[in-house]
């Protein structure tokens, strides 16, 4: 694991909306809905013939969020892939928007770790270009291929940088194709992946995992259901493609008054038995005990102010 240098503490991030890198117009339209986050693909939602442009554009929006910021929405990019494969298009992206305004770069097509401690290299020798300290870049790399999916813990570890590691099980893309599951909308052919990515991240202590996607755009009912799921599993966020997902997404990743209400009453709990010398205590039908009421301060702690 890269240990050079600091590594910035990360916020969980609850939506993540793609934004063609070509109409870096639509910007404004997910910071209006609400996106914890907006990342502008110049890979797959853009035209060959139109990536030079779009780089352009979205090295132009970089600059202007580090004079008047998206605040409190992060502006990710997600590059074309760091391979021959592409002519190093992948590289030309990150050094042209590797810039102040940045929160980090999405890599796609990760294969296993040298692909990750290759684009560590690349966003540390941006941030001394720019001045920035070491670690201010983050970097999320997307598990799309079977080899990725099975290194999912040697990716994580590969640099302190990633803390959005996760799957993203999207009916008929990248992940579909290399694994050969048939997408459903109850999502139980992808569920044990997802799980699995899940344990990598949390083993490999990258703090906040995403999953996504949910690509029918009117259906917000089922949208709900699959991030009900995720959320379930322990992921924290979830990757939306359209500005109407974000509301719901945010809505299911955050804890709502009474759950943290109810922290509050367990620690409370937990403290007054302690108190009195007992080390588990019944609340409000269930026993609970100090692991309980820490996972409950964490949650506070995150969400609750406390």
């Amino acid at each position: 694991m890269s240990s050079d240098g600091a590594t910035f503490s990360r916020i969980p991030l609850r939506s993540l909306l793609f934004v063609p890198g070509n109409r870096t117009d639509w910007l404004p339209k997910a910071e209006a809905a609400g996106a914890d986050a907006a990342i502008l693909d110049l890979e797959d939602a853009v035209p060959e013939d139109g990536k030079a442009a779009a780089r352009e554009a979205v090295a132009g929006a970089v600059d202007r969020a580090s004079r008047t910021p998206l605040a409190p929405m992060r502006l990710l990019v997600r590059i074309n892939a760091l391979d021959r494969a592409t002519g190093w298009q992948g590289a030309d992206d990150l050094r042209a928007v590797a810039r102040p305004g940045l929160y980090g770069i999405v890599l796609p097509k990760v294969s296993g770790p040298e692909d990750v401690m290759t684009a560590d290299r690349l966003l540390a020798w941006c941030e001394r270009e720019h001045g920035l300290p070491e670690g201010h870049f983050a970097l999320l790399p997307l598990l799309e291929t079977a080899r990725g999916l099975r290194e999912a813990y040697a990716i994580g570890r590969a640099a302190a940088r990633i803390a959005h590691l996760g799957a993203v099980t999207a009916p008929g893309g990248d992940v579909e194709r290399a694994i050969g599951y048939r997408w459903s909308p109850e999502g139980e052919e992808t569920r044990e992946l997802r799980a699995r990515a899940l344990l990598d991240a949390r083993a490999a202590d990258r703090p906040h995992p995403v999953a996504g996607l949910w690509a029918d755009v009117a259906d917000l009912a089922g949208l709900r259901r699959f991030a009900e799921q995720n959320r379930a599993l322990g992921y924290e966020g979830m990757a939306v493609i359209h500005p109407s997902h974000v509301p719901v997404v945010n809505e299911v990743f955050a804890p709502g008054s009474e759950e943290l209400a109810r922290c509050g009453r367990l620690i409370a709990a937990v403290e007054r038995a302690q108190a009195e010398g007992a080390g588990a205590v019944l609340f409000e039908g269930r026993m609970v005990d100090e692991a309980m009421a820490a996972t409950a301060r964490h949650t506070l702690s995150r969400h609750g102010g406390g």
